[in-house]
């Protein structure tokens, strides 16, 4: 399987997406404010990054707005959180073959580089 969770407007999306030549030829696309990620795909995130934590956008306004900067979060919190507000959900990520970079590194970018190579 090949899948990019993400936002079309992000520019940190638009420039990963042209820096590995991921397509739609090649990559489903999901356009995760007009599809919320399901339950089953999260838990398979989960399962092939560790935890719910490390998919978790922290970068995003709700997560201040909300006062979660300040508030311990479970694992059990954060999938419900997730699952709840797309732009918690760290983009753009990226699964091929069943592995999942979380693109929002250089090392990552360039480990999914790697692996498409």
């Amino acid at each position: 399987m090949r899948k990019v969770y993400y936002l079309p407007h992000c520019k940190t999306c638009q420039k990963v997406l042209k820096e590995l030549d991921i397509t739609a030829d090649g990559f489903e696309l999901q356009n995760v404010k007009e599809k919320h990620i399901s339950a089953k795909e999260l838990d398979m995130l989960k399962k092939a990054v560790g935890s719910y934590e490390e998919l978790f956008n922290r970068r995003s306004m709700k997560y201040r707005s909300m006062g979660l900067k300040d508030k311990e979060i479970s694992e059990k919190e954060y999938r419900e959180l997730i699952l709840g507000e797309y732009t918690f959900i760290k983009r753009p990520t990226i699964v091929i073959d069943g592995e999942v970079f979380l693109a929002t590194t250089k090392k990552a970018i360039a480990a999914a580089k790697e692996k498409l190579s």
